[in-house]
């Protein structure tokens, strides 16, 4: 079952709960995981991963420390405006045409 999530790829977002490292970064989204109600920021949530080297079906992955971006709870981000460039709350518009449009509650800006 899909999830309808107002936040997607390539949209600015800032953490607004979580780690102490992590509170009050800004950084774009990377991936969408709609099933799992997750997302993954740039420069947001690292980890570290100790990776074993694997010689298996010609493929060759090399050892050594991993980092990379975990995924976040969606509800622990907020979508920044890109008119106002405030953390805020997404509403939903219809258009005359039947689409729905992302906006603003801050300042009634809309995205895209």
């Amino acid at each position: 079952m899909m999830n309808k999530m107002k936040i997607k790829k390539g949209d600015t977002v800032e953490v607004v709960t979580g780690r102490r490292d992590d509170k009050g970064k800004r950084g774009e989204v990377i991936r969408v995981i709609p099933s799992e109600r997750r997302v993954v920021v740039q420069g947001v949530n690292i980890a570290t991963k100790h990776q074993r080297q694997v010689q298996a079906q010609g493929r060759n992955i090399n050892p050594g420390i991993v980092k990379f971006e975990a995924p976040l709870a969606v509800s622990n981000v907020m979508l920044v405006c890109p008119k106002c460039h405030k953390p805020t709350r997404v509403g939903i518009v219809r258009a005359e045409d039947g689409s729905a449009k992302r906006r603003c509650k801050k300042c009634d800006a809309l995205f895209e």
